[in-house]
């Protein structure tokens, strides 16, 4: 029962706040319930039925490993890991004895046939799969084995396969970009938490497209209640359709603090089509090396306004160097899409069909272009196009100054100091602490080979590159820089230049 405060306080809310029913204090409660859902209509009264659809197309997911040693302590990460995984209970057993390691997740049936989504990180290095389904008519009555059909750990994603003698129920991907999957939608999580069974949470959408560490990442964040043993699980909009699989939580306790992320279906959709297929990821490939374009850079792009596309940096022999793509080239769309930045542009490549050719506008010497690349299959051309350097060690050399930096062009003996491959180009062999260029990040052995988007050999040459740049009223100047062989642009601050002009 309410105190007089406590009531009064309720009704100032109520009139004061929109979208918010308002209680008459001598109304009875039947006729307050009749009155609610009109007043908060599209808030769900209740879970209940849609659980009740989608409950047996969950699934409770064990597996076993055998492990040969123990190599680190119960619970696998430290405490207070950001980004821990929700399951993993491995058992103690004897030291230096091969032992059996058994884990938790959870999953759900996407096809009467018996095809499971899961997490990768559920079932990786699993010797023994087993499935458990949600009890009722029509269901397994016992734990089915699985097997595995394919994986793809830059979206944390597995497929598994079942085989029962009736069809199974199962749900079907929503749009994890539509209706029902904005900010502020109702959604609701199934899984396995902390491995108490069958279990409901429900929130709403909190945040969309949030990055964690990989490539591939388009997650929701939602604020169900997410916890250890939930991963691999659906996330379900109103229309019992799945929006997202339940991968991480951010949390320094291990448990849910109302912040958990589930990878778009627009993502795991192409990755599930493609494992069914193929047993594994066919992911489009443009071949080249890219970068966002950052605010200090727009004054040194001719032709750009504002931070916006993808910089490329390298062009490889591949489908980009085939189609006459440059570095320096900035990507502003992709097949009729504008590219706002690289992580944009790497989904959309990625979700692209090996072979397909693509329309591309591209912004090249202060003038958009029109250009096609046929693009090739990133699991089996990136290693050969961009193959792993060596890091360069730190010594320094002297020369002229310019910009923050002391730099000298490239010698036999700079280019053994520093690991540099054969490349033309300006070596930094010193940098200012004080300078733009230090805050940008450029250490000794970095390797200038661009200014301005003009090949530079000699300091003459960067310096009529400054001298242009400032006649032109640019505030920086953009340059490509190599480190270890990668190539990276950034513009430094033209005040930075010295009096060596």
């Amino acid at each position: 029962m309410l105190s007089g405060l406590a009531l009064t306080t309720a009704l100032i809310l109520s009139q004061s706040l929109p979208g918010f029913a308002q209680v008459n204090p001598e109304t009875t409660t039947a006729e307050t319930t009749q009155a609610l859902p009109g007043a908060v209509a599209g808030r769900p009264l209740t879970f209940a039925d849609l659980a009740a659809q989608v409950s047996p197309s969950v699934v409770n997911i064990t597996t076993s490993t055998t492990v040969a040693e123990r190599t680190m302590p119960q619970g696998i990460v430290p405490e207070g890991s950001p980004f821990e995984d929700f399951f993993n209970d491995l058992e103690n057993g004897p030291g230096g004895q091969p032992r059996r390691s058994s884990a938790l997740g959870s999953g759900f049936v996407i096809s009467a046939d018996g095809y499971i989504v899961t997490n990768n990180h559920v079932i990786e290095g699993a010797d023994e799969i087993e499935i458990e389904f949600f009890p009722g008519d029509g269901q397994p009555a016992a734990q089915l084995p699985a097997t595995l059909v394919g994986t793809d750990p830059n979206t944390d994603i597995a497929v598994l396969k079942v085989e029962y003698d009736s069809p199974l129920q199962f749900v079907e991907f929503g749009d994890s970009n539509g209706v029902g999957a904005r900010v502020g939608d109702w959604v609701m999580a199934m899984g396995n938490p902390l491995g108490q069974g069958f279990s409901v949470s429900a929130g709403i959408v909190s945040a969309r497209n949030r990055a964690l560490s990989g490539t591939y990442d388009d997650y929701i964040q939602t604020d169900a209640a997410i916890n250890r043993g939930n991963s691999g699980g659906p996330l379900f909009n109103m229309d019992g359709e799945v929006v997202g699989v339940n991968t991480a939580i951010l949390s320094p306790n291990g448990g849910s603090i109302g912040i958990g992320f589930a990878m778009s279906s627009q993502v795991v959709k192409n990755v599930v089509d493609q494992l069914q297929e193929f047993g594994e990821t066919r992911r489009g490939w443009l071949g080249v090396r890219i970068q966002d374009v950052t605010p200090d850079m727009v004054s040194a792009i001719d032709g750009l306004d504002t931070a916006r596309g993808a910089l490329i940096t390298d062009v490889p022999a591949g489908p980009a160097e085939d189609a006459g793509l440059l570095a320096g080239d900035v990507i502003l769309s992709y097949d009729g899409t504008e590219v706002a930045d690289t992580r944009e542009l790497v989904r959309m490549v990625g979700n692209s069909a090996v072979g397909a050719t693509i329309p591309l506008q591209v912004l090249r010497g202060g003038e958009e272009t029109a250009m096609e690349v046929t693009l090739g299959r990133r699991e089996t051309d990136e290693a050969t196009a961009f193959p792993a350097s060596e890091e360069a060690p730190e010594p320094a050399d002297a020369g002229a100054e310019m910009l923050g930096l002391t730099l000298s062009p490239v010698t036999p003996e700079l280019v053994e100091e520093f690991s540099l491959d054969d490349r033309p180009g300006l070596v930094i062999t010193d940098v200012d602490p004080a300078s733009d260029a230090a805050g940008k990040g450029l250490t000794p052995g970095d390797l200038i080979t661009d200014a301005g988007q003009q090949a530079v050999t000699t300091v003459e040459e960067l310096q009529a590159r400054i001298d242009n740049a400032v006649e032109a009223g640019q505030t920086s100047l953009l340059l490509l820089v190599r480190r270890d062989g990668n190539p990276r642009f950034l513009a430094l601050a033209l005040e930075d230049k010295t009096d060596s002009e």
